[in-house]
């Protein structure tokens, strides 16, 4: 399997955004995943920032099943330019608690998701009706919510230990329900894979936001396995699920 990296334009003027594209190797057109990165930890090392995030095993795992994965990399993040300003502290302490810093940074993401989705209609290898967008973290919830946000988009949505805010955050208890709330109005199934021990999001909170998506009349199905935050990095635990929910989607 091999990596390709390059360049889009993202929506602020002469800043680009890195992306790192995985493929089988016949032409296609490929039914494709868009895959999310999360956060940096606490956002207190700012020497992560600058890490390309595009894991071999989320890769491995599309790409043998004849589908494309592209990893975006957002705004100061990985070789993206521009400055990296998801819900940053005014004050340099790392991610902030405060509600509207939060959310502003959530919408900070949304755009960067809109200059991939634009980016996707021009490529001649993407199945322009097999369209999935995936994540983790930051990056799941980011999955969830934009495919409601913007309907008729993508397929479907996967989500593997979604959350914007940890509960180190007070507010992670308004935050996250209201933002995967945004995701409901998609009118597409979604899975939810979250762990049961996950040390920033626990399991009752995951399960909190499955049920306010539901009752917002969004669809899915939610799996808790005995893994943490490092859930996406054990196949064995989820590509069943996953597995099951492509060929749902695809048939």
């Amino acid at each position: 399997m091999k990596f390709e990296k390059f360049f889009i334009p993202s929506a602020e003027s002469g800043v680009r955004l890195e992306i790192v594209a995985a493929k089988p190797n016949d032409k296609g057109p490929f039914p494709t995943v868009v895959f999310n990165h999360g956060s940096t930890g606490r956002g207190q090392n700012r020497s992560l920032y600058s890490r390309t995030v595009a894991p071999a095993i989320v890769a491995g795992y599309f790409v043998e099943r004849g589908w494309m994965a592209l990893f975006p990399q957002r705004r100061g993040r990985g070789k993206s330019e521009g400055v990296y300003g998801e819900g940053l502290a005014p004050d340099g302490s790392g991610y902030s608690c405060d509600v509207e810093i939060a959310i502003t940074g959530f919408e900070r993401a949304v755009e960067d998701v809109d200059a991939v989705v634009n980016y996707l209609r021009d490529r001649s290898d993407v199945d322009q009706d097999k369209l999935v967008i995936g994540g983790v973290s930051r990056g799941g919830i980011l999955a969830i919510a934009y495919a409601g946000m913007k309907p008729n988009t993508f397929r479907g949505s996967i989500n593997f230990n979604g959350g914007w805010l940890g509960r180190a955050c007070p507010s992670h208890e308004f935050v996250n329900p209201t933002l995967f709330e945004r995701g409901a109005p998609a009118e597409i199934p979604t899975l939810w894979l979250h762990g049961s021990y996950d040390q920033y999001y626990q399991i009752g909170h995951c399960r909190g936001n499955f049920e306010r998506f539901l009752s917002a009349g969004g669809q899915g199905d939610f799996v808790a396995a005995p893994m943490g935050h490092a859930l996406m990095f054990k196949p064995a635990l989820w590509k069943d699920h996953v597995d099951r929910y492509l060929r749902d989607l695809t048939d």
